[in-house]
Order: C-alpha cells, then sequence, then structure tokens
C-alpha cells in the first residue's frame, strides 16, 4: 500500500489555487494507486510554530540535546516524510518564494542527524529519494515568455529538499491569478493539460 503526503500551507486553506492543483495531482497519484492512504498535512496559519531554541542549539551539538518544544514536533513530521511514497504540496508565492509557513515546514525536516548528515565532502542526506510534486499558484508570473518577476522558490526548494535526498522534483503551477478571470481560466486550463501529459506519459 503507498502513502502519499500532501501538505498545503496557503492561507486561503481549500480555496486557494495551490490547494486545489496539489489535489488535482493527489488525484492522478490516487487513479495510478486506488489503494494508497492520503495523510494530509496542514502547516498554514498556526498549524506548525517556528522551531524553538532547543531546537536551534540541537543543531549545532553533537547529540540531540532536547526533545522537547518544537524538536518533539520535528520528528513525527520527519517519519510523516520518511513513509511517504509520493509528496505532494501545494504552495503560493509569497515574496518572491516559499511562505514562511512552508519554511517552517522545511525547516522541522531539514535536520542534521536527522535527515542530513554534515561529512567532509558536504551535506549528505539521509532519506531515499522519492517523486515530490510541486503545485505553485502565483499573483504574477515567474516562468515563460510573460515571466515579470524573479522566482526564488524553485531554486530554493530545489536545493533544499535536496539536501534531505529528494531530487526527483516535478513543478505544476498556476500562474497570473490577479489578472482577470479569463487569465485565471487559461492559467488552470495549462495546468490542467501540463498534469494530463505528465501522468499519462507516467502510465504509458
Amino acid at each position: 500500500m503507498k502513502r502519499i503526503l500532501h501538505i498545503s500551507c496557503s492561507p486561503r486553506g481549500r480555496a486557494a489555487e495551490s490547494y486545489r492543483l496539489s489535489r488535482k495531482i493527489v488525484d492522478h497519484l490516487l487513479a495510478k494507486e486506488p489503494a494508497s492512504v492520503v495523510v494530509d498535512r496542514n502547516v498554514s496559519d498556526d498549524a506548525l510554530g517556528h522551531v524553538d531554541q532547543d531546537y536551534a542549539v540541537s543543531q549545532h551539538s553533537l547529540a540531540d540535546v532536547s526533545q522537547n518544544g518544537s524538536a518533539a514536533v520535528s520528528e513525527p513530521l520527519i517519519k510523516e516524510l520518511e513513509s511517504a511514497d509520493f509528496v505532494v504540496i501545494g504552495t503560493p508565492v509569497h515574496n518572491f518564494t516559499v511562505p514562511s509557513a512552508l519554511k517552517a515546514w522545511i525547516d522541522h525536516v531539514v535536520r542534521v542527524r536527522w535527515t542530513f548528515d554534515v561529512t567532509a565532502h558536504g551535506k549528505v542526506g539521509r532519506l531515499h529519494d522519492r517523486p515530490v510534486f510541486i503545485a505553485v499558484s502565483s499573483g504574477g508570473r515567474f516562468s515563460g515568455e510573460g515571466a515579470r518577476q524573479p522566482d526564488f522558490l524553485t531554486p530554493y526548494l530545489q536545493a533544499a529538499l535536496a539536501i534531505i535526498g529528494l531530487r526527483d522534483l516535478t513543478f505544476f503551477s498556476v500562474q497570473g491569478t490577479v489578472f482577470g478571470p479569463e487569465a485565471l481560466d487559461e492559467a488552470r486550463r495549462n495546468a490542467d493539460a501540463a498534469l494530463l501529459a505528465h501522468f499519462a506519459g507516467a502510465r504509458s
């Protein structure tokens, strides 16, 4: 039985374009693996706090100094990620990059001696690679011919997740959501077409 970890972080909840797009990804995965278990992890708003002092100190210690506070939250999040066969992340773009809520989740799961080791050759991930699908919504356009803003989200997620061993990343997006209903409809159609092309190819 496969496990799909679905992470959502938009303050708009299920009304968010990123949530809707990420759910479509989950549905495609379920069509491929109908017996899969979906684990929904909402990290928006106050659902997940930032790491605390003890956690920060443990990052620079030879041993984890505390399992209280945010360290106690980190462990189940890491186990949840470790047990997933597929990871789906739904995220908006906030100020050219990831929202602070998603950054908090990353801070919890990118943890030395848990999900990566520091070696003489650099940081080495402890997790085995698996497909990670990232559904992005953006008011502006950050890729393609109509791009008018920088994209720090894509390279950041690629770098941060690679540290722990996750490199099989696929991005889908709904861009230009502030440019009116017609632009939004077109962006949705483009995203749906990209999903169909990807998952049809994966099944063939």
